[in-house]
């Protein structure tokens, strides 16, 4: 089965994100903050990540250069989750290679349709 991992500090958003992913399909993992996630990758490289941009130890966009920059780390598709929303902000993270951008608050639709859009479904 695919492996999802949820990287945000808020239990109940991993929570809620949880319950939508493994209802596509995904076993799931969690991390609470971009340095934790980065460990679990090193040694089990998950097929989609979804992170969230501000969190405690390191944030989203330094996870993810750094997960691109590391050995395997341009396979997973991942998905920015954030209630960041400045246009700049956005292309930031598309620049430092987000797959797609997902607006907080989301649903099951919502995220259905991004893993669709990036070949997950």
């Amino acid at each position: 089965m695919r492996l999802c991992l949820i990287i945000d500090d808020s239990r109940i958003i991993r929570k809620v994100a949880r319950r939508i992913v493994e209802g596509l399909g995904f076993d799931v993992e969690e991390a609470a903050d971009g340095a934790e996630a980065l460990a679990f990758c090193t040694a089990t490289m998950p097929d989609v990540i979804l992170v969230d941009w501000n969190m405690p130890v390191m944030d989203g966009l330094t996870f993810l250069r750094r997960l691109r920059d590391s050995e395997g780390g341009d396979r997973p598709k991942v998905l920015f989750c954030t209630i960041e929303n400045e246009p700049k902000r956005i292309a930031d993270a598309l620049d430092a290679g987000a797959d797609e951008y997902v607006m907080k608050p989301f649903d099951g639709d919502i995220l259905g349709s991004k893993f669709a859009d990036v070949g997950l479904t």
